[in-house]
């Protein structure tokens, strides 16, 4: 993957044994980190045993000889090694474009990716907002490179998931089971004070795809209406192959609105002869770039190879 999340456990419980027979989410923090850097170190001693070998086969030398051309390669292998054998993520030192695109043309490694820290609360601390380690927490990441810190409460959402998706109870009764356990848990942990209590999955999701720079589009049918994930900048040929290689290969134009001028002006109907009329419907080529909720209806043609 592109990016890690690291869950460190914030709170006591005697049903739930911990690994190190106590709490303490800095320790393990420091703990994974430390693996992580040991696993990265191999991670680079088999790139260079690789990047050696390529070296060597293509100037046609001895396995033994020393190619020629790899000073900036063993700079930046000793460089890196240095931080990974003090335990630091290679992420964390500054690098200059040379160097970057060493990295990239060479090395696979764990800690450059961002980071994103899901610290599991009771539902009590995390209904109202308040936990001991939290600022220790947040010190230790702005300490160690930074990275988003997200507090939530796997039985808070546990008990929530399970209200929501009652298959037995009419969809009344679970919107109204669910929002009778959000206002319980404010009343009960916060008094009925301070800004309701909701799911953090969201939140979870929205953070992912922007440290991955992911975005995505929808299109619609009859029947359904889906999510296609894609990179942040890719052209519409790109985004339409997600769906069928097909409709990338026999792109002609890509029909599209924004999401936000489509909810502002669709007056709730699902409907796009609003949006036609108020011009925010256009047709684009091969050079768009696709943009995050854009709403896509792609045309294409594919013509089978001739027979010989």
């Amino acid at each position: 993957g592109d990016g890690r999340s690291r869950p460190p456990r914030a709170f006591d419980n005697d049903e739930v044994v911990h690994v190190d027979d106590s709490i303490d989410p800095i320790r393990d923090l420091e703990t994974i980190s430390g693996e992580l850097c040991a696993k990265d170190k191999d991670l680079m001693a088999s790139a260079r045993v690789m990047s050696y070998e390529a070296a060597r086969k293509a100037q046609g030398i001895a396995k033994a000889a020393q190619p020629k051309g790899m000073d900036q390669f063993d700079e930046v292998y000793d460089k890196i090694m240095a931080m990974l054998e003090a335990k630091v993520p290679v992420g964390m030192c500054e690098w200059t474009d040379a160097e970057v695109a060493c990295i990239k043309d060479n090395f696979q490694i764990i800690t450059t990716k961002p980071i994103v820290y899901l610290v599991n609360l009771t539902k009590k601390d995390f209904c109202r907002k308040k936990n001991k380690w939290l600022p220790k927490i947040a010190e230790w990441v702005k300490s160690h490179g930074g990275g988003t810190v997200i507090p939530l409460s796997v039985e808070f959402e546990e008990e929530l998931f399970a209200l929501k998706n009652d298959k037995e109870s009419p969809k009344e009764t679970v919107a109204a089971n669910a929002q009778g356990f959000l206002e319980q848990c404010k009343g009960e942990f916060c008094n009925n004070e301070g800004p309701n209590i909701t799911s953090m999955l969201p939140r979870i999701v929205k953070t992912g795809y922007k440290e991955l720079n992911l975005i995505y589009y929808f299109t619609s049918g009859h029947d359904e209406v889906r999510a296609w994930t894609i990179q942040q900048g890719t052209l519409a040929p790109g985004a339409a192959g997600v769906i069928h290689t097909d409709f990338e290969r026999g792109f002609i134009k890509a029909e599209t609105v924004a999401y936000e001028d489509f909810k502002a002006l669709c007056a709730g109907k699902p409907s796009m002869a609003p949006i036609k009329e108020a011009g925010k419907y256009r047709q684009e080529g091969k050079q768009y770039v696709v943009a995050d909720g854009d709403i896509m209806h792609f045309q294409f043609n594919v013509t089978a190879a001739k027979k010989k």
